[in-house]
């Protein structure tokens, strides 16, 4: 694995996009939109996956499944220190029901997204997670109604600049 950023070109950002979008989509499709023969966007994904910039999973659509019920959860911490905090990290890490999680600057500390089966499997997690632990000065569970966008892209460059 590559030790610092990938170096990226044009061709580069244009094919991350669209692999983004749907990587499902033919090497050749992608070529063509790029301008690049079909070997040369295939060494492209390869030379991604090799350095650990690009990963392969499947993302499943929560709205064909019909029982996933997501929510966030708020948590601030009592004391901050490196021990506390790496706890709270591994318990996170190997909760399969964290989806996502970001420390926050601010009132909270972190913001936790759970994928759960019902209301109950929520409350189950929430006290398993958090109940139990005598750093966490408080959290607070809010139950999403509704996704209203939900994607995994990332920028590959800054925005350009409009001019005037």
């Amino acid at each position: 694995m590559a030790s610092g950023p990938l170096a990226l070109d044009e061709f580069d950002h244009r094919l991350l996009e669209l692999l983004q979008r749907d990587a499902g989509v033919t090497l050749t499709a992608l070529g063509e939109a790029v301008g690049l023969s079909a070997s040369a966007v295939q060494r492209r994904i390869k030379r991604y996956r090799e350095s650990g910039f690009m990963r392969t999973v499947a993302v499943l659509n929560p709205a064909q499944l019909g029982n996933v019920t997501l929510a966030t959860v708020l948590v601030a911490l009592e004391r901050e220190s490196a021990r506390h905090h790496a706890a709270l990290h591994a318990r996170l890490r190997s909760a399969p029901e964290v989806q996502q999680c970001y420390v926050l600057a601010g009132e909270w500390d972190y913001l936790v997204i759970l994928a759960t089966t019902g209301l109950a499997h929520t409350r189950e997690v929430a006290e398993r997670l958090f109940g139990g632990d005598e750093n966490l000065k408080r959290y607070e569970t809010r139950m999403v109604f509704e996704p209203v966008k939900q994607g995994l892209a990332l920028p590959t460059r800054p925005p350009t600049r409009r001019k005037r």
